[in-house]
């Protein structure tokens, strides 16, 4: 039999049945395990455990294997009250709240990665039982690219770094969050792909699968990418930017989000959930003045601001300049391509490791440690 993604183990039948109805739910089919004998035969292959606490301590007494993804599950008392409710001092009934001491005592035992007292924490129980479904939980860095000024270039370094990444082994996603823009499609020349944009994604809310997502995207070299058609769509609920990022980032071990410049809902969501900020802005002054006003509301929303510094032509700032100017750290230099234009309308969007877009974005995904199968 294949490994399981999710087992049960607990010989507790009411924790089991609560157990169940929250696999259910999260679509999960378990395999359940109600002796110490099942629990320690399939403990390594799994991808999430979830343990009852009736098992707990005669697993902790055989010292298994540490391992990630191991949870503990215990029911409340009928007497405990909600957990937003402060306890009362002198009521002796808090002295032995289930999942307090013990639980937690024998979660540290098994190495669990936390206590789920049920039913309060059903929620996000049933969450971790859907990460898992989608694979397991991946840490995805997420960097949020913007222009400083028009025409910064912001649009085609998102998609090299994004093409980049995929180029060293790495689970990328592109997204792109602006729906005035021309799509980032029309970048990569996929707009004849096969697959979903986001006009039939504006509904998506609460949690999204993040298998299917991936599977309903466009796809170019393994690459994901998720952008605009030509409909008169021009607004993006913050909600569906929510949802759709939050699969990205479960399924991906990069997402690359290319964002307006403009104050708007859906892109303040990206923002506050990117791992990192880049600001693309031109070493002159203009641009700098723009970018100088543009940062400032930014700071408000993104943590980890940094700049990229595109070379302008003769008798241009420093890339130092800019950062200085900005107050933001220099993440990378980007030069100049003469035949980017023309490449771009011939649909031969190709960012060489050679070329000046290639060896800006290398310099990023190495800023954030995304060496991928170039490290082995």
């Amino acid at each position: 039999m294949p490994p399981p993604a999710v087992l049960l183990a607990t010989a507790d039948e009411l924790l089991l049945d609560d157990l169940l109805r929250l696999a259910a739910a999260a679509e999960v089919a378990p395999r359940v395990e109600n002796d110490l004998l099942g629990l320690r035969r399939n403990w390594q292959t799994a991808t999430l455990v979830v343990v009852g606490e009736d098992l707990a301590d005669p697993l902790a007494r055989t010292q298994p294997t540490r391992r990630s993804g191991v949870l503990l599950a215990t029911r409340a008392s009928p007497r405990t009250p909600p957990r937003s409710t402060p306890p009362p001092a002198p009521d002796p009934q808090w002295a032995a709240l289930p999942g307090d001491s013990d639980a937690y005592r024998h979660a540290l035992a098994i190495g669990a990665e936390g206590v789920f007292v049920l039913p309060t924490d059903e929620a996000a129980l049933g969450d971790k039982l859907s990460d898992a479904l989608d694979g397991g939980v991946r840490t995805a860095v997420t960097l949020a690219f913007v222009g400083g000024c028009g025409g910064a270039g912001a649009t085609t370094l998102a998609a090299a770094v994004a093409i980049t990444a995929g180029r060293r082994g790495l689970r990328s996603m592109l997204i792109d969050g602006d729906p005035l823009s021309g799509g980032i499609e029309l970048v990569l020349g996929t707009e004849t792909y096969e697959g979903s944009r986001w006009p039939a994604l504006l509904n998506a809310a609460g949690r999204v699968s993040a298998s299917a997502l991936r599977a309903a995207l466009p796809s170019v070299d393994g690459l994901a990418v998720l952008s605009w058609d030509q409909s008169d769509v021009t607004a993006l609920p913050p909600e569906a930017m929510r949802s759709v990022l939050g699969a990205a980032q479960r399924s991906s071990d990069l997402v690359v989000v290319d964002l307006p410049r403009r104050p708007d809902p859906a892109a303040e969501e990206a923002f506050v959930r990117a791992t990192s900020t880049l600001v693309v802005v031109p070493r002159d002054v203009r641009s700098c003045a723009a970018a100088a006003r543009l940062v400032a509301p930014l700071r408000e929303v993104a943590h980890d601001l940094r700049v990229v510094a595109r070379e302008p032509g003769l008798n241009g700032l420093s890339a130092l300049d800019v950062a200085d100017h900005l107050s933001l750290p220099l993440a990378a230099k980007l030069g100049s391509e003469r035949d980017l234009p023309s490449s771009l309308d011939e649909g031969r969007f190709d960012p060489r490791p050679r070329s000046a877009l290639g060896r800006a974005a290398g310099e990023v995904l190495d800023l954030f440690g995304l060496y991928g199968l170039l490290a082995a």
